[in-house]
């Protein structure tokens, strides 16, 4: 595996005319993040990982301090994988030299996460704008757990690049807590409670499959997950998958949950 710190070192010495996959990410790599790289390895001829942990899409300065940091295990999971390239660089190379395109969500995008987070989609969005702005690989590889992220990132790409993008089934664990860098900060009784929300969202799924009015439980719902020790929602929403709207029927909806595990904020959807 090649490391590069330069993203011009980069363009260089890689072929992006190839068939080349992109997995962008934090670092802090979990099963989540290598089923992305397992299907790019799988789809691509080459593969190409990122490790940068984004400042401009932390509203809080604390959670961009306190993200989890690992670049040593990181590098050692990328070679048992055979990534072809890593590109690890600093905050100065990804937006240095380039204009720094200011993103604005439309009203109808400032919902859920991007209602009570202002600024952090439009952090992502400028980074992959800076990034394939810099190199066009064939194909994007993002999960289905940041699903508002995976929507608005589709609506941009169409309209400005030729990559694709590919999407991944979210990745759980034996206990159905969707695997988070993040939950490298919580205890064992704090993943318990995460299960526990887990599992009362799936059952609340299958309920609405089969009868899509049961979504007037909804506040029982809400009002059993808010009272679980140390634990505080942020929003709990059904939408349609599709667009996002509050038309949905039972084949095109999904849950939405943010939610804080002590001091943790964690998302997940159903």
């Amino acid at each position: 595996m090649i490391i590069f710190k330069s993203i011009n070192k980069l363009n260089k010495e890689v072929n992006f005319k190839a068939n080349i996959g992109f997995v962008p990410t934090m670092g802090s790599l979990h099963k989540g993040h290598i089923s992305l790289i397992k299907s790019s390895n799988k789809l691509c001829n080459k593969t190409l990982v990122s490790i940068f942990v984004n400042p401009k899409q932390f509203n809080k300065k604390k959670d961009l301090i306190k993200y989890p940091r690992n670049l040593k295990k990181d590098i050692a999971i990328l070679k048992k994988l055979k990534v072809d390239y890593l590109l690890s660089p600093n905050v100065n190379e990804v937006y240095k030299n380039k204009k720094n395109r200011k993103f604005k969500l439309k009203k109808n995008d400032k919902i859920m996460c991007a209602l009570h987070r202002p600024g952090h989609f439009e952090g992502v969005l400028a980074v992959i704008n800076q990034f394939l702005q810099s190199f066009e690989p064939k194909i994007i590889f993002f999960g289905e757990k940041d699903y508002q992220q995976l929507f608005l990132i589709k609506k941009y790409l169409k309209n400005n690049f030729k990559t694709k993008i590919f999407s991944c089934s979210t990745i759980r664990d034996k206990y159905n807590i969707v695997l988070s860098s993040r939950n490298i900060l919580l205890k064992h009784d704090d993943l318990k409670n995460s299960s526990y929300i887990a599992n009362l969202l799936l059952k609340f799924k299958n309920k609405l499959k089969k009868n899509i009015n049961h979504k007037k439980h909804l506040n029982n719902i809400f009002f059993k997950i808010n009272n679980v020790k140390n634990i505080k929602i942020e929003y709990l929403e059904i939408r349609n998958k599709n667009n996002f709207s509050n038309i949905y029927n039972r084949n095109n909806f999904k849950i939405f949950i943010a939610y804080y595990n002590k001091k943790v904020r964690l998302i997940d959807n159903y």
